[in-house]
C-alpha cells in the first residue's frame, strides 16, 4: 500500500506538471499560437514513435532492467526500410514486417543474454547500441529520402477533427487533424495497459521487478518473464521505428541520436522506479508529453539553443531520481 501511495503520489506531481508547464505556455505564448488545439495536438504527433518505444522501455525496467540500444534500434529500422524500398523496390507493407523483424531479433537476442545468461542489462543495451549504429552505417553512409509513393501518403495523410479548431483573424475555421501515427501509437499504449494491468504477464512482471527471489520462491519462472518483457520491447522498438520513420521520412546514420535517454526519461518522469516493480504506460504518456512540451516551450520562445531541451530534461530526470530515492529511504525507515 505504501509502495503504491509513493508512485501513485509520483505520478500526480508529473501530471500536475505537465497540466502547470502547458498552461504557462498558452498564457506567455499566447500570441504564437500556443493555446490553440492544433499545439496540442501536435506533441503527439512529433512524438508518436517516442511514445510507443518509451512504454516498451517501461516494462524492461519494471523488471529492473534497462535497453538504452533503442535509438539505434530505430536509426537501423528506419534506414533499412528507406534502403529497400528506394534501392531494391520492396513495398511499403513490407517494408513493415522488416521493421518489426529488427525489433524482434534485438529483443530475442538482448532477452536471451540478460534472462539466461544474466548478464547486466547495461552491458548488453550498450553493445545493441553500438551495434545498431555501426550496422545503420553499413547500410549506408547517406541520408535516403523515402519516396514511395505508398508511404508517402500513409506520412501524409492527415485526420481531420471537424470540432476541434480554431478561427483565424478572418473569421475562417481551421479545423485540427492528427496523422495515422498518433492513432496507431495510442491503440498500442491502450493495448499495452491493458496487458500489464489485467493479464498474467503483467502481473508477472510486477511481481519479478518488485522481488525476483520472491517471485521464484512463488514458483514463477523469472527468466522466462523477463526474457518475454525484452521480446516484447523489442517488438515495441521496431514499431516505433516505423512511425519515426514515418515522421522524418527518410534514414541516416546519426538518425534518432539521444532518443533512448528520451524513453528512459519520459519512463522516469512518469513515475516509473529505476529499481523495479512499480510504472505505468499510462505514467509513461505524460512523460512523453512534458519531454514534447519543453521542446515546443523553446522552439515557440525562438532565441533559446535546442540543447536547452535536454538541459531541462535532465534537471527533472534528476528531480524526479532524488524523489525516488526520497521515498524509498521513507519506506524503509517505516519498515
Amino acid at each position: 500500500k505504501k509502495k503504491m501511495t509513493s508512485s501513485g503520489f509520483l505520478l500526480l506531481i508529473t501530471i500536475v506538471l505537465f497540466f502547470v508547464m502547458y498552461a504557462a505556455g498558452m498564457v506567455i505564448f499566447a500570441d504564437k499560437g500556443f493555446a490553440k488545439p492544433q499545439m496540442f495536438l501536435n506533441l503527439f504527433i512529433s512524438n508518436a514513435g517516442l511514445l510507443v518505444i518509451a512504454v516498451g522501455q517501461t516494462i524492461v525496467m519494471i523488471t529492473g532492467g534497462i535497453d538504452i540500444s533503442v535509438g539505434s534500434i530505430t536509426a537501423l529500422v528506419c534506414m533499412v526500410m528507406a534502403n529497400q524500398m528506394e534501392n531494391h523496390g520492396m513495398s511499403a507493407y513490407a517494408a513493415i514486417a522488416v521493421a518489426l523483424v529488427i525489433g524482434l531479433a534485438f529483443g530475442i537476442v538482448q532477452g536471451f543474454l540478460i534472462s539466461y545468461l544474466e548478464i547486466q542489462p547495461f552491458i548488453v543495451s550498450l553493445a545493441g547500441l553500438f551495434f545498431g549504429r555501426g550496422m545503420t552505417s553499413m547500410v549506408s553512409t547517406e541520408m535516403i529520402s523515402i519516396k514511395n509513393e505508398t508511404f508517402l501518403a500513409w506520412a501524409n495523410a492527415k485526420i481531420y477533427l471537424p470540432f476541434i479548431g480554431s478561427y483565424s483573424k478572418s473569421g475562417k475555421f481551421h479545423p485540427a487533424y492528427i496523422y495515422p501515427t498518433v492513432i496507431i501509437a495510442l491503440i498500442i499504449v491502450a493495448i499495452i495497459a491493458v496487458v500489464m494491468k489485467y493479464t498474467k504477464f503483467g502481473r508477472e512482471v510486477y511481481a519479478v521487478g518488485g522481488n525476483a527471489q520472491s517471485a521464484l520462491m512463488m514458483g514463477l519462472n523469472v527468466k522466462r518473464i523477463k526474457f518475454k518483457a525484452y521480446v516484447l520491447e523489442g517488438l515495441l522498438a521496431g514499431c516505433g521505428g516505423f512511425l519515426f520513420c514515418l515522421n522524418s521520412c527518410a534514414g541516416f546514420v546519426e538518425q534518432a541520436k539521444g532518443l533512448e535517454m528520451d524513453a528512459i526519461s519520459a519512463s522516469v518522469i512518469g513515475g516509473t522506479l529505476l529499481s523495479g516493480g512499480v510504472g505505468t504506460p499510462f505514467g509513461t504518456i505524460f512523460g512523453v508529453l512534458i519531454k514534447g512540451t519543453i521542446t515546443s516551450l523553446i522552439t515557440t520562445q525562438g532565441t533559446l539553443s535546442s540543447w536547452w531541451v535536454r538541459i531541462v530534461l535532465s534537471a527533472l530526470l534528476c528531480f524526479f531520481i532524488v524523489l525516488q530515492a526520497i521515498f524509498a529511504r521513507m519506506k524503509k525507515k517505516n519498515a
